[in-house]
């Protein structure tokens, strides 16, 4: 198993960090359309507001997975974040996703005060669902025809975790 390292994600990541949502599983199973943009994906990483702290996982020295963690700016909300994340496919199933998770915990736990760690998940992503849950994510509830991917709608999990 290679050596998997998170950091914060750098501008010059662009390139990278689009190259994870060109592969098919990745950006299957988030809200990324395929065929990312290289001008969007630049501009998004050189502009990350105050209010979202992104992530990259390198897997011995490359950039395989990213993760984008959003603090809520309502006043009533601040305690709340959610997140997203994407790993390259051939790099799925071995602690890239759980690095990053980690990092993400770490930071909102013990530095931000996050109380509250939200997300949506497709239903049929089973992997994602027992990584989440590996890491104290329950399922709340399940949004309908949440989203619409490969010529059909497909319902989501929204997921949660409460630091208590």
């Amino acid at each position: 198993m290679g050596s998997i390292v998170v950091r914060h994600t750098e501008p010059q990541d662009w390139p990278s960090v689009k190259d994870i949502y060109t592969h098919p599983v990745a950006h299957s199973g988030t809200l990324q359309l395929p065929y990312p943009s290289g001008k969007v994906w630049e501009q998004r990483l050189s502009n990350i507001p105050d209010n979202v702290y992104s992530f990259v996982a390198e897997f011995d020295g490359k950039i395989v997975g990213n993760l984008g963690m959003e603090i809520q700016k309502n006043p009533r909300r601040r305690h709340v974040a959610s997140f997203g994340m994407g790993v390259m496919d051939d790099y799925q199933g071995q602690g890239v996703g759980s690095a990053l998770i980690g990092a993400m915990i770490e930071l909102a736990d013990n530095w931000l005060n996050v109380r509250r760690i939200e997300l949506t998940v497709f239903s049929d992503n089973l992997s994602a669902i027992a990584l989440y849950e590996k890491f104290g994510f329950v399922q709340e509830g399940i949004a309908q025809g949440f989203a619409y991917r490969k010529g059909e709608y497909v319902d989501a999990i929204y997921m949660a975790r409460l630091r208590t």
